[in-house]
């Protein structure tokens, strides 16, 4: 056994010299190697004609490319042909847009004008651009972006329903990826309702900006928010407009025509942070003239301009009509607010009178009642002698006209202004405070009622 084991240990150290050895010539191997890769010929040296020679034509290489070539950092006209997407047009995705765009373009239109109000000044103008402009006439409209349901619930508002049943003649508009297109369900949602996908960052000759100027080479409708993202404060400050919009009139084969158009009150609809939309909200929209470039680029000179000068033109005449726009659409919206509170506080007087006081309490139904919710305050109003009067009864006629019971026929003789005032004069005897009750001879309102008649009434009716 003694003799086995010491075999044994010979072998194993015959074994560990031969795999030393191994390792010995693999070092001197790999060393070789490394020393030829290292020490390379004098042609290839960096003191060598020839290698000086390659050295100076790629400097001179990468120059070319660097000042010939357009890069990320160089503007240039970048030329979109109408088939730039044709391929991704596929017979299932028109389809589908032409299922998807009408029906939630008349929901949207059913809950703006039925759930809320939404009042719109100069709307003749997107309508004329949109169904009378030129044939392969492009259209872009921008807008001020205040929630993220401003495209398409204020796009679906402008429009009327027949318009929103031909998907075809509907807008285009663009939405980043990380929020319209995060996931594929997402992304076949949006592409069904004709929303391009652009990247943040990418610049302005990325795909998703190629493919909006490819729609409006073939006669499209491309709608943009200039700001490029929402507004932070709820739509209380408009950011400067971003040179994309610059492209898009620019890069296009025929100079699109150009609307814009500002909204306020969206933010009351979908608040910063909410989920769903609110309803019972006022919404006001302007529409303004349409931009025209023709003096921009019919300049002398403008052919030496730089690209990215002309984009930032663009973009800033742009914004400017945007700005003013948006001191219109404000001032609008405080005065509907006055005329809205002046209203309500007309129909709560109104609603307080003690008519029976005055002899009248009969012609009072529940008819009044919803005939003076729709009593509104006017500055001017027309007399309109009655056709056949009754001088010896000092009632009132019952008159056709858009409301009544006794609201319509007191409107037809007295200034809304001088009925307010009759009406503060006399009345509001149960409207006091309980701890100062006034009596009812102090008010008089029958004395009231007969001289308010003889000063007003009878002159006017005497006049027929």
């Amino acid at each position: 056994m003694a003799v086995g084991a010491v075999q044994r240990i010979e072998r194993g150290d015959l074994w560990k010299s031969r795999a030393l050895m191994l390792q010995i010539r693999l070092r001197e191997r790999l060393r070789v190697a490394v020393d030829r890769h290292c020490h390379r010929p004098t042609i290839f040296a960096s003191d060598g004609y020839f290698s000086s020679t390659v050295q100076r034509w790629l400097r001179r290489f990468r120059d070319f490319r660097r000042d010939s070539l357009p890069s990320s950092a160089v503007f240039y006209r970048k030329r979109v042909s109408k088939d730039f997407i044709a391929e991704e047009d596929s017979v299932i995705l028109r389809m589908l847009q032409a299922v998807a765009v009408p029906v939630l373009g008349n929901m949207c239109h059913v809950f703006m004008h039925g759930l809320n109000r939404v009042q719109v000044f100069g709307i003749e103008k997107l309508h004329d651009a949109l169904l009378h402009r030129p044939k392969n006439k492009p259209l872009i409209t921008v807008s001020n972006h205040v929630a993220s349901v401003d495209d398409p619930f204020v796009i679906a508002s402008l429009l009327p329903p027949r318009v929103l049943l031909d998907a075809q003649s509907l807008r285009w508009t663009l939405c980043a990826t990380d929020r319209c297109f995060k996931n594929p369900v997402t992304s076949a949602f949006f592409r069904s309702a004709r929303v391009l996908p652009v990247a943040r960052g990418d610049g302005i000759y990325q795909k998703g900006m190629d493919m909006a100027i490819s729609k409006l080479n073939s006669g499209g409708w491309v709608h943009i928010f200039p700001e490029g993202s929402r507004s932070r404060d709820g739509g209380k400050t408009m950011g400067s407009s971003k040179r994309g919009v610059g492209r898009l009139v620019l890069d296009a084969d025929n100079l699109p025509m150009v609307i814009p158009f500002v909204h306020t009150g969206m933010q009351e609809v979908m608040p910063i942070g909410a989920s769903f939309p609110r309803i019972g909200k006022t919404v006001t929209v302007v529409v303004g003239d349409p931009i025209h470039f023709d003096d921009l680029l019919n300049a002398e000179g403008v052919q030496y301009l730089p690209r990215e000068k002309l984009y930032d033109a663009v973009a800033s005449r742009v914004g400017i009509r945007l700005h003013e726009l948006k001191a219109q659409v404000e001032k609008l919206a405080i005065e509907h607010s006055i005329t809205l509170a002046s209203t309500e506080r007309a129909d709560a007087i109104l609603q307080q009178v003690d008519w029976d006081s005055f002899g009248i309490g009969s012609l009072v139904s529940a008819e009044d009642g919803a005939s003076m919710q729709g009593f509104q305050v006017q500055k001017n109003v027309n007399y309109t002698p009655p056709q056949q009067p009754q001088a010896p009864e000092k009632t009132f006629r019952t008159v056709s006209s858009f409301e009544s019971g006794v609201m319509s026929r007191m409107r037809r003789y007295i200034d809304p202004t001088e009925l307010m005032g009759f009406a503060a004069r006399g009345l509001f005897v149960n409207s006091r405070p309980k701890e100062r009750p006034v009596r009812v001879i102090e008010v008089r309102p029958l004395r009231t009622w007969k001289q308010f008649s003889e000063a007003n009434l009878l002159q006017q009716w005497n006049s027929c």
